[in-house]
Formats: structure tokens, sequence, C-alpha cells
């Protein structure tokens, strides 16, 4: 199960590392008011991802326990960032959905477009990206907790 974690979680840092190179190059960090995503959650989640996937290949060769607690441990606020994300960017995909709606930004439409560098992103892509990582939060827990071992 722990191989089927680790593999959930590349599949999960694919769509993300996507979702964090749209959202760079449509000017996300360099335009603060054409983004509804503070960098800080952005690239907070993503360096937490990274370190609980580091621990979690750590794990996978030294079999130590402690390090398949400690990653799912890291994972936990990845997943409330993530989730924080999504919530912030439902209302880019509406506006992308109903175009005669409108998304406030935070200092007012930051140049460009005005559209937020989030509206960028393909919903399979999100979509992909949240339903491999609550799998890959289950897998890990299941691991940690010692289920479907040998």
């Amino acid at each position: 199960m722990g191989i089927a974690a680790l593999v959930t979680w590349l599949l999960t840092a694919v769509g993300g590392f996507y979702m964090l190179s749209v959202w760079i190059s449509k000017g996300g960090p360099r335009r603060p008011g054409a983004t509804r995503f503070p960098p800080a959650v952005i690239f907070g989640h993503f360096a937490l991802a990274v370190v609980g996937l580091v621990l979690w290949i750590i794990y996978l060769v030294t079999d130590t326990d402690a390090l398949a607690w400690a990653a799912f441990i890291v994972l936990l606020p990845v997943a409330v960032l993530g989730f924080t994300m999504l919530v912030r960017w439902l209302p880019s995909f509406r506006a992308r959905s109903h175009p005669s709606a409108t998304v406030p930004s935070a200092a007012g439409t930051g140049g460009g477009g005005g559209e937020p560098a989030e509206q960028h992103f393909p919903v399979a892509v999100v979509a992909g990206h949240g339903l491999f990582a609550v799998v890959t939060v289950v897998l890990a827990l299941l691991t940690a907790l010692g289920v479907g071992g040998s």
C-alpha cells in the first residue's frame, strides 16, 4: 500500500506542478491583484507537499514507521492549504463558466486582462489533483496504521 501511496502522491505532484507553472506564467506572484491566492499559501502548500513526499520515500526505503506517520502528519496542513485554494479558486471557475460574472481581485484588476491567474487552471487538472490528493492521504494513513501490510 505504501507504493500505491507513492504513485498517487507522484500523480498529485504532477498536477500540482502543472498548476503552479500556469499560475506563475499567468502572473500570479508578479501581480498580487491578479490572483486570489496569496503566494505564501501556494508556496507553503508546495513546500510541505515536497517535504512529505521526501519523508514518504525515505519511509519506503527504511521501513521506519515513525517516518510514515511524519509524512502523514505533514500531509494534514498540505490538505488544509489545498482545500483553502480550492475554495478561493471556485469563484474563478464560476466566472469562466459564466462570462457575465466578475471575479473581484484583492487589489483591482492588477493590470493585464484582469482575470485571476488561477482562472487558467484546467478543470480536469484541478479535479484530478484533488482526487489523487484525497486518495494519497487515505493510503498514507492506512499504510501508517499498518493496514494491508505484509
